[in-house]
């Protein structure tokens, strides 16, 4: 079922499907049968087979089902890329026939990206962003009974979706747990708080990873905040504390080589500096995602994260901050779960 490099030669009785614009029902022996679609005026001088529905176009404020798929089976891959403002395109998805969404988030801050800071090389084990937003995720999705994605266009404007889910059926072992990524922002901050990644989480399960956008309202360094993990019953203080932000995401002294930030992507953890120095652009803004593959926070009964936000003041003193701090929590757990908070609104999301 959760093959590895290591055992990719051995043989299996999964059968592979993948869903598009040209199969939206994965179906066997029906891709690129399309007559009408997106591309239908390019295709006009030849017919079924060339193209014609390559992508989707939604109107603003319309919501589509990418995926409707009947199990067991397991999501391996999403390939997407699309034309609005990805803060404003919501994609959620939906195991075993449940109401609520488990991954609620835009589409660009689940792949690791805010469109306000343009386009930049990710290159991870679970999440890679190739050239012109090309954005794929590699985190395994398995389902027993059924699995639903969908996005919703919350632009002013419409948009084309273009995109493929790769899946096998097969059959699911019972201990496998189920994927959810949940989005938050809070903007500012406020004074001597810290800010929520995840909180209300009930069940058993295991943390597997974070996504951070963080803009500066102020100068000078702003990462020595620690993250915390709160488990199974944790209350005023967690069972892990980080040494610092930098040192979550797996870099060090603030980031720095020979006086600028150092962005980097690598397999399990990444940094990028997006500098505003043009002409109205004062505030600098970072990403970072940090994947817990190979040390994942387990927890039995409940989990909640937190990261501190703190600069520096005089005196060599601490100072807590008031930025503006968007995440994407990622995690595996045990169905039912907990019904996330509101999504904040279109205003709440935008980044100025």
């Amino acid at each position: 079922m959760f093959d590895s490099f290591g055992n990719i030669c051995k043989l299996s009785n999964a059968k592979s499907r993948s869903i598009s614009a040209e199969n939206r029902n994965g179906e066997k022996g029906k891709g690129g049968m399309a007559t009408e679609g997106t591309g239908a005026n390019a295709a006009r001088e030849l017919g079924q087979k060339w193209k014609v529905s390559p992508s989707l176009c939604l109107a603003p404020g319309e919501t589509v089902v990418l995926a409707d798929i009947e199990g067991p089976g397991v999501i391996r891959h999403i390939w997407m890329t699309t034309t609005g403002n990805r803060r404003q395109e919501i994609l959620r998805m939906y195991w075993d026939g449940n109401e609520n969404p488990s991954v609620e988030c835009p589409v660009g801050d689940f792949f690791v990206h805010t469109d306000a800071t343009g386009t930049f090389q990710v290159s991870s084990l679970a999440i890679c962003v190739n050239s012109s937003n090309g954005m794929n995720s590699y985190w395994p999705m398995p389902f027993q009974k059924c699995a639903k994605i969908t996005i919703e266009n919350q632009n002013a404007e419409d948009m084309i979706v273009y995109y493929q889910i790769d899946y096998e059926l097969d059959e699911v072992p019972e201990d496998c747990a189920y994927f959810h990524a949940q989005f938050r922002r809070t903007n500012p901050l406020p004074y001597k708080e810290d800010y929520v990644i995840l909180d209300g989480v009930k069940g058993k399960g295991h943390y597997v990873g974070t996504y951070l956008h963080w803009g500066v309202n102020h100068n000078n360094w702003w990462g020595e905040g620690e993250i915390k993990f709160f488990m199974d019953g944790d209350k005023e203080f967690p069972t892990i504390c980080g040494t610092g932000t930098e040192d979550y995401f797996c870099g060090a002294w603030n980031f720095d080589i020979g006086g600028a930030y150092g962005s980097f992507s690598s397999p399990y953890s990444g940094f990028f500096h997006h500098p505003t120095d043009q002409l109205y652009q004062s505030q600098c803004r970072f990403s970072m995602y940090r994947w817990h593959i190979t040390d994942p926070v387990r927890f039995e009964e409940d989990l909640k994260v937190t990261i501190q936000a703190i600069g520096w003041r005089s005196g060599d003193r601490y100072l807590p901050l008031q930025d503006d701090i968007s995440s994407v929590a990622y995690w595996y757990q045990t169905l039912p779960f907990e019904k996330f908070p509101e999504l904040p609104d279109k205003d709440a999301r935008e980044i100025i």
